[in-house]
């Protein structure tokens, strides 16, 4: 299998992209993280712009990669500097990165305009900055900066700018679709041209997604002979992304038959997908292909019967390749079959004649024609299970809430309180008022404090999101809200769902399920610890 080299720029492109923020601390995860994925080359950024980068590549030393190869970012020289004293390459130098990687431009219009030089001007810049790199020991990579668009424009310049780099001792030229505008059948022809002008070199791709195109321009590319893919996990990026290295991996891998990563790192994709989320400050796209929480989600009562019956019939590549599961969706399009398998899902057996599946199913199609949705809700869905096979012990009751929200002037503070009263086991009323931020926070707080005594665990269980949408604009304020809470302890998190016209009744509701959720899980018999 012909080999396909990663190179992963999340730190640097990836970074661009708007609301991504990577700590220090965080810049070291991703690299680890890379580094356990199989990802050949990890750029570090720019250290001759960004001080941050220049810290990373000193901490990076002290790391002990197994497999990735780290990479420095930078462009040629200034046209005012030699390249021994250009400011630039010198903090490539001092980057200590085994790979280099600077970028030229490779189109005429650019050159004139944008650096104000002439061609042959760039050509000496690019010639002289790949040989000096050379010269102190540096693997160099070429980026050539708008090269489709170059070779629309000229291309004999474009191609000038690779042979140049190239025959100064550049290991590989790599292709750039700055813009993220050709479609992939041109992608595919100028990597042709690029790969017969420097039959020794290797040739890379480095798309952006402007026309939504970049994954398809990387297999384009790639069977034209590209032999080196720039991208970033999760597609982060400035516009529209850089091309999807979660998208392109397994691609590459389990359809065109590269050899890209290990089957047992492949295996890890998924979950280093979702954790350079969490580390991005970013939500994981549910809809993503191979990582996507409903990448294997199926939710038709037709679908989910054929895919328990074969998995081929709904299902592209098995889940698994990519750390990935099915997943059924209880909705109102499910049936019977739908239902019982994500009771198994979620660790209850139903069967298909009982009538309790029965009413489990008309149960959840009612509360669905009501606003509710469990896709994104396991745990409300777990408890109405449980509730039909009265499988729920009496934990608590609630009798009742009430919630007060006060802010004497427009742009002053708010005060907010909410008082619940609850039956406890015992026929204990626990009757109690608690602060808070907003009437939710201090819901949360009145529900905690009305049970901690009881149950003592609950200090270990936390709020992590809270979601709001509207289901009929047009209602204006009297339109159904629905809330979606996800709440975590050590072991787990999961996620409840309330609907109302009140929004703070509506955000009580899955509160209520939440605990009780936890509350199931953690204790039997009232008070007995799992």
């Amino acid at each position: 299998m012909k080999k396909i080299h990663i190179y992963d720029t999340t730190l640097r492109d990836g970074a661009q992209g708007p609301g991504i923020k990577f700590s220090a601390e965080d810049q070291l995860l991703v690299v680890k993280t890379l580094d356990a994925l199989g990802v050949d080359y990890i750029e570090g950024g720019q250290p001759g712009s960004n001080p941050k980068a220049a810290a990373l590549f000193e901490q990076v030393k002290d790391l002990d990669l197994k497999h990735s190869v780290m990479a420095a970012f930078g462009s040629t020289r200034h046209i005012k500097y030699s390249c021994d004293d250009d400011p630039n390459l010198n903090s490539l130098i001092q980057a200590g990165s085994p790979v280099v990687t600077i970028f030229a431009k490779s189109i005429p219009s650019q050159v004139k305009d944008v650096l104000r030089i002439s061609l042959e001007d760039n050509l000496t810049l690019v010639s002289e900055s790949v040989a000096w790199l050379k010269a102190h020991d540096r693997r160099v990579f070429l980026d050539a900066e708008h090269f489709f668009d170059g070779y629309i424009e000229d291309a004999e310049y474009a191609l000038a700018v690779l042979q140049c780099a190239a025959e100064a001792g550049a290991e590989a030229v790599v292709l750039c679709d700055t813009n993220g505008g050709q479609l992939p059948d041109a992608v595919a022809e100028m990597t042709r041209a690029a790969v017969e002008r420097v039959p020794n070199t290797q040739v890379g791709i480095h798309p952006h997604n402007d026309c939504g195109c970049a994954v398809a321009s990387v297999f384009a590319s790639v069977k034209a002979g590209a032999t080196q893919v720039q991208g970033t996990m999760n597609g982060y990026g400035e516009r529209c992304g850089n091309v999807n290295l979660c998208t392109v991996i397994p691609g590459l891998q389990l359809k065109m038959g590269y050899d890209v990563i290990s089957d047992e790192q492949l295996a890890q994709l998924t979950r280093r997908s979702h954790f350079i989320a969490e580390l991005a400050n970013m939500s994981p796209r549910d809809h993503a292909p191979y990582v996507g929480k409903n990448a294997f989600t199926h939710k038709g009562g037709m679908h989910a019967d054929a895919v328990k019956k074969n998995k081929t019939s709904y299902e592209h590549v098995q889940p698994e390749l990519v750390g990935n599961f099915t997943r059924i969706a209880v909705s109102e399009l499910a049936g019977r079959s739908s239902l019982i398998q994500k009771a198994e899902e979620l660790g209850i057996t139903l069967e298909k004649d009982d009538p309790n599946t029965s009413e489990i199913l008309r149960q959840v199609k009612d509360l669905e024609n009501k606003g509710y949705e469990f896709e994104g809700a396991d745990a409300s869905l777990h408890l109405i299970i449980r509730r039909v096979l009265n499988q729920t012990p009496f934990l608590f009751k609630t009798l009742g809430y009430h919630a007060r929200v006060n802010q004497p002037r427009v742009d002053g503070p708010t005060f907010s309180e909410v008082t619940v009263k609850l039956e406890l086991p015992g026929g204990e009323i626990s009757h109690v008022v608690a602060e808070g931020d907003g009437p939710v926070d201090a819901m949360n707080n009145a529900l905690r404090k009305a049970l901690q005594p009881c149950y003592p665990a609950i200090e270990e269980m936390h709020l992590e999101d809270y979601k709001v949408r509207i289901l009929d604009g047009k209602l204006a304020t009297q339109a159904k809200t629905r809330v979606l809470i996800e709440t975590s302890d050590p072991r787990d998190s999961w996620s409840t769902v309330g609907v109302s016209e009140n929004i703070i009744t509506a955000s009580y509701v899955a509160l209520l399920d939440s605990f009780e959720y936890f509350l199931l899980r953690t204790y039997r018999n009232g008070k007995e610890r799992a």
